[in-house]
């Protein structure tokens, strides 16, 4: 799995947030080795493949608070050897980066996004190695800060994006984003502002289909509370194929945390828009509560920090358009020995051309971390999801478990042990699966 354009594009990442003010940064890395074994690795209904997995990896976090420069930096690259040649090697790379640099203070802005990760190439089909592909999405732009009269302000942004598949070309393509923001503070803590976005798709594949432009005006409006923040968006959009064809829709954003106590918090991210694989993978993926930032993805996505290793993405990789309506929530506790989260959610996707992956999705999830001692902790999730596809009639079952043992021996080398059982339950022929992995890693952190 080629991964070479994802690096190039997370180096001018780094290369942005360093291109400034260099104080008030931290660099943090770690390199480890994962074993693995799995007695299903292509998750087969039958006959299936009992294997065993060699990773390497390093992981890294960047983050620079500067009054030129801000960033936030996190990725990981991993090879995956496989005993037997029972699979193609891989080399996979997730990355999570936006940098903005102050070219001009209080004037004009550079700002850049990288978002790569693993997601399935069928969706339609188990997450097996060979059903693995390398994906990534750039946006990279200016920004110009202006004042509007007394009291108002105003942003004009362009964007150039651009998004990468190594196996599904469809997905890949080069868009062109414009905006206009006004800005008025009604309350030190309250803003509120209107926004005209326009954003011009043209993908790269001949087969991807039509290429299509984007608008949509909405307003805005943002609170940052000691204890509750809220980002809310309400108002219009239009999808116009340059082959013909045109669609309209509300568009509904919400963003809500709220720290119930100084230990508890919940979260909670809906919306009701047009979008596409790689728009959504641009969306934002934290919320500020009572200063702290708390995670918004599915705990489906996030529940492979037990198991130690880069997961497999959930978005859809293709070139279509579809409404979106979903909503997931996040109750999470925090003191000194205990964490854990529950995270309910539901989604319905409806595409305009291609209507096989159709879908409504009911999750729920649970993760747990306990300290035993200041050096050891064991920590465990679970996680259960229901999809149905509406126009292939087709209903899926799927349950994740699983347990870890970590031990930090000394302030640099850790170890940890765990194991994962996933089961699905499908009605189509072939799609049902069980699978039991068991995971040691050793890790270096600097």
């Amino acid at each position: 799995m080629a991964v070479r354009t994802t690096l190039a594009r997370s180096i001018m990442v780094a290369l942005a947030a360093c291109s400034g003010n260099v104080y008030a940064s931290q660099f943090d890395w770690s390199v480890y080795v994962t074993g693995e074994h799995t007695d299903n690795a292509a998750l087969t209904t039958t006959a299936p493949i009992s294997t065993n997995v060699l990773a390497p990896g390093v992981t890294f976090a960047y983050t620079q608070q500067g009054s030129a420069v801000q960033a936030n930096v996190t990725g990981n690259l991993e090879y995956r050897n496989y005993s037997g040649n029972t699979f193609a090697n891989q080399t996979v790379a997730q990355v999570a980066g936006q940098a903005n640099w102050a070219v001009i203070p209080q004037r004009l802005d550079l700002t850049v996004q990288d978002y790569a990760g693993v997601a399935p190439v069928n969706s339609l089909a188990a997450n097996a190695p060979g059903n693995q592909q390398q994906t990534n999405v750039l946006a990279i732009g200016p920004t110009l800060h202006f004042r509007v009269g007394e009291g108002m302000t105003g942003d004009a942004e362009v964007h150039y994006i651009n998004s990468y598949a190594s196996k599904v070309d469809e997905f890949n393509s080069s868009r062109g984003q414009a905006a206009l923001r006004l800005f008025r503070d009604i309350s030190p803590t309250d803003q509120i502002s209107g926004n005209v976005e326009y954003q011009h798709v043209d993908f790269s594949s001949s087969t991807a289909g039509s290429n299509y432009d984007d608008y949509a005006a909405y307003a805005r409006y943002t609170s940052r509370l000691t204890h509750l923040s809220i980002d809310a968006s309400l108002g219009w959009s239009q999808i116009k194929f340059t082959q013909g064809g045109s669609y309209s829709s509300p568009l509904a954003r919400i963003v809500l945390g709220w720290s119930l106590t100084p230990r508890s918090t919940i979260t909670i991210n809906g919306a009701y828009q047009y979008a596409d694989a790689a728009q959504d993978m641009l969306q934002p993926t934290n919320v500020s509560v009572g200063g702290e930032l708390v995670p918004l993805q599915p705990l489906t996505e996030a529940m492979d920090a037990t198991r130690g290793t880069i997961g497999v993405g959930s978005v859809v990789i293709s070139s279509d358009v579809y409404k979106e309506r979903q909503i997931s929530a996040t109750y999470s506790y925090r003191d000194e020995r205990l964490n854990f989260s529950v995270v309910p959610s539901y989604s319905k996707l409806d595409y305009i051309n291609t209507t096989t992956l159709n879908q409504s999705a009911k999750g729920l999830g649970f993760t747990t971390d306990y300290k035993l001692t200041q050096s050891v902790s064991i920590s465990g999730f679970a996680t259960g999801e229901r999809v149905t596809y509406d126009s292939i009639d087709r209903h899926d079952k799927g349950y994740r478990y699983g347990l870890a043992f970590n031990h930090q021996l000394t302030q640099h080398w850790s170890w940890g042990t765990s194991y994962v059982r996933q089961i699905q339950h499908s009605d189509t022929v072939g799609q049902s699966y069980h699978e039991n992995e068991y995971l040691v890693t050793v890790v270096y952190k600097r």
